[in-house]
């Protein structure tokens, strides 16, 4: 019920006014009522009417001067089921204090018994018509709604579902400069944990009480009696729902022309879109809606993307397990959501929480960042030097150690000379080489590299001296160290085959220089075709 002038909610699709227990916007008149005075209050203004009741704005003046609600059971409506629920919407308000829930002043019946009861004037808009008017962000639409959410888990905790949660039972106005959402009419509410009054309240079968646009599934489930607090949570789905986008998730038109059974079984069996999806669907037609949150079309689905699309699937589930457990858990997620905390309808991931951390500490990141980045920058550069240093000391070191080795073996060479060794007798360059050839398997066998230089070189003196026979065994068994050690394509290993190549055409083995890796592709035609011609 309206408490409060309001115009129906402006929706894209132009749907028709709810055909439901909504008072109507009217002005003058009685109402039934045979004088404009009630007890202590003067009626002022008929506000509105609905179903089964009126309410009107009303003076007091005694004990204190106030501009007050008055709602009362329409002439013709007082049958028992009516007065039933009227008497426990009075009751059920009485229960709750809460400043998102209108209050409730006093309650009575008038000189005919019709039952009234005096309340919280509200002069606002309904929610989602103040926001568009006011072109309230995303970012604020939920911090309004959060203070519904807080409203409702108010009443849940006095034990009432309201039962009929839309944005025309839930007035805004300006207090202070600061909006506060006010919930009204509990008519439709059911005591889960008490009973309210001593006449029986009950749902007739076949009737539907609510509103379907903002029903919950299982509302709409005529065998089902079990109704509790996730009803309420799905209705506020809902209403997220619109306050978001701007639509309903269900085509208004198509769903009232449907008629009553289809209408109940879309709202239990057909899954919406997502918000973001619904809007895309729409194309150009949601650029107003855009307009209205201060949004461009392309930002306004980037921004619906994600985790708004999350929160509110997961308010609308068609199986109530799933749906948040209570409106507490549904502000409580959409509190995670404004602070950049991972939000529960997500299904916890490590990147994910990393990427809210990020942005909920994006300086503090980017701060720590630079600075691993800086430490990683400078350990690679210490980490580099230290490397190149080590290697540049470990091949001096290897070359001290080959050096020394090769003078060892010099010395060990030409201990043949030593005069109690030869007696007096000469010796030859050739008795030199044959003594070192012999001991150079053992000599440098814990150093390859400077094995196969040394056997190399002696292989090549030995074919200056036309030794050729001697000088083959030395070169080939360099060559296999050669490329043991270093691989075939390396300097060293190639100098070892060219040296070896060289020896074979000079012996005349030119097949065999040809065969060994290509000779003539590694010595060149020329050279290879002069050493021929000189031989």
């Amino acid at each position: 019920m309206f408490i409060g002038p309001s115009d129906p909610p402006d929706h894209p699709d132009d749907s028709p006014a709810e055909e439901s227990d909504d008072l109507t916007l009217s002005i003058g008149g009685t109402g039934g009522v045979a004088s404009g005075q009630i007890g202590a209050y003067r009626l002022l203004q008929l506000l509105g009417e609905g179903g089964m009741g009126e309410v009107w704005l009303a003076e007091q003046k005694k004990p204190i001067h106030r501009t007050v609600a008055l709602k009362l059971i329409k002439v013709g409506m007082d049958t028992k089921a009516v007065v039933a629920r009227f008497e426990t919407e009075r009751q059920a308000l009485a229960l709750m204090d809460h400043p998102n829930i209108a209050r409730v002043f006093e309650a009575g019946s008038t000189a005919q018994g019709r039952p009234y009861f005096v309340m919280e004037y509200v002069p606002g808009l309904p929610l989602t018509e103040y926001c568009d008017k006011r072109r309230m962000t995303l970012k604020e639409r939920l911090e309004l709604f959060v203070q519904v959410c807080d409203g409702v888990q108010h009443a849940h905790q006095k034990a009432i579902i309201h039962r009929d949660l839309k944005p025309s039972n839930v007035l805004v106005v300006e207090q202070d400069n600061k909006a506060i959402p006010k919930i009204i009419d509990f008519g439709l509410a059911k005591a889960t944990g008490r009973r309210l009054t001593d006449n029986t309240m009950f749902t007739e079968i076949g009737v539907m009480l609510g509103t379907p646009e903002y029903m919950s599934p299982e509302q709409a489930d005529q065998r089902e009696q079990n109704i509790d607090t996730r009803t309420d949570v799905y209705s506020l789905g809902v209403i997220l729902y619109e306050l978001l986008a701007g639509v309903l998730p269900f085509e208004i038109k198509v769903l009232r022309a449907a008629g009553l059974e289809q209408i109940l079984r879309v709202i239990r069996e057909q899954e919406p879109l997502k918000p973001s999806t619904r809007i895309r669907s729409l194309g150009p037609a949601s650029a107003a809606s855009a307009e209205r949150r201060q949004e461009e079309p392309k930002s306004f689905i980037r921004h619906l993307q994600g985790e708004l699309d999350w929160v509110t699937m997961k308010a609308l589930e068609k199986d109530r397990t799933r749906r948040y457990g209570s409106p507490a858990e549904l502000s409580a997620d959409i509190g995670h959501y404004l602070r950049n905390e991972p939000v529960l309808a997500h299904p916890p991931s490590s990147p994910y929480r990393a990427s809210k951390f990020v942005r909920r500490h994006g300086w503090a990141v980017a701060a720590a960042v630079s600075a691993v980045v800086l430490l990683i920058a400078f350990a690679a550069t210490m980490g580099f030097q230290a490397r190149r240093i080590a290697a540049e000391r470990d091949r001096a070191s290897r070359q001290a150690e080959a050096a020394q080795r090769i003078a060892n073996f010099m010395k060990g060479m030409f201990k043949v000379s030593d005069p109690s060794q030869a007696r007096g007798n000469s010796i030859t360059a050739r008795e030199l080489l044959d003594s070192a050839s012999k001991e150079i398997d053992t000599g440098l066998a814990k150093d390859p590299e400077t094995q196969a230089q040394l056997m190399d070189v002696m292989g090549e003196v030995y074919e200056s001296l036309g030794l050729y026979p001697q000088a083959q065994p030395l070169l080939e068994h360099a060559l296999d160290i050669q490329r043991r050690v270093h691989g075939p394509r390396n300097p060293e290993t190639l100098k070892s085959m060219n040296d070896l190549g060289w020896l074979l055409i000079d012996e005349g083995h030119y097949a065999e220089a040809d065969k060994l890796s290509g000779r003539r592709s590694i010595l060149g035609e020329r050279s290879w075709d002069k050493r021929i011609e000189k031989r």
